[in-house]
């Protein structure tokens, strides 16, 4: 019932564009994946992805039917700079996980991972009728929480030393945001734009590089 509207062909932001990935995309795979820093970011075991891990990782997660996978444009020159998905769609529950990364450094700090964020919530809740958006991150990588709680994550829980990373143990945040959330945070920035209400304020700066589970 769903899946015509679960597999859209783009999503248009003013920074990115979301696009379907396809078969092209695998190269940029390849290189993203078998950088530390990206490892780093996504993955429990401590280094890169093997060549062949990438390819079968793609072939399900960006190309497969189980998820909804979009390659992250930068709109301006169309550049594919990283990945977002949905995947574990629930749909008697309304609910589904999200997972980013930006692969290219030199697009991070730019707004586009927070941009992507906020376009797949959008598409979560006003397209497909979702009820709850559900992610899990590493403790260490404070951009990426700072960019969810902009969005409109909250953290739910911790999976305690989860992880060993840098010489110490880290815990694995787990964040969602609900409907309902999503629905008051939207008509509270249509007040502040039109001057029926005050800002809150923020949760800072950064944005989402990646987070366990990639694109």
């Amino acid at each position: 019932m769903l899946h015509r509207r679960w597999f859209p062909d783009h999503i248009d932001g003013e920074l990115v564009v979301l696009r379907r990935h396809t078969r092209e995309n695998l190269r940029d795979f390849l290189r993203w994946y078998q950088d530390p820093e990206v490892a780093r970011l996504t993955r429990y075991q401590d280094g890169p992805m093997r060549a062949e891990e990438i390819e079968r990782f793609f072939t399900m997660r960006a190309l497969g039917p189980e998820s909804m996978a979009m390659g992250i444009h930068v709109r301006e020159t169309g550049r594919l700079i990283g990945t977002c998905a949905f995947s574990q769609l629930d749909g008697d529950n309304g609910s589904t996980l999200f997972h980013i990364t930006i692969g290219e450094h030199d697009a991070w700090g730019h707004g586009y991972g927070g941009e992507a964020t906020r376009l797949m919530v959008d598409h979560a809740f006003g397209t497909l009728g979702l009820h709850r958006v559900a992610l899990s991150v590493f403790a260490f990588n404070e951009r990426a929480i700072r960019a969810y709680l902009r969005v409109g994550f909250e953290v739910e829980g911790r999976s305690r030393e989860a992880i060993w990373r840098d010489g110490t143990w880290w815990d694995e945040l787990h964040m969602s945001v609900l409907e309902p959330e999503w629905r008051a945070a939207r008509w509270q920035a249509r007040a502040v734009a039109e001057g029926r209400a005050e800002g809150v304020g923020d949760a800072g700066g950064g944005e989402p590089v990646g987070h366990r589970g990639g694109g």
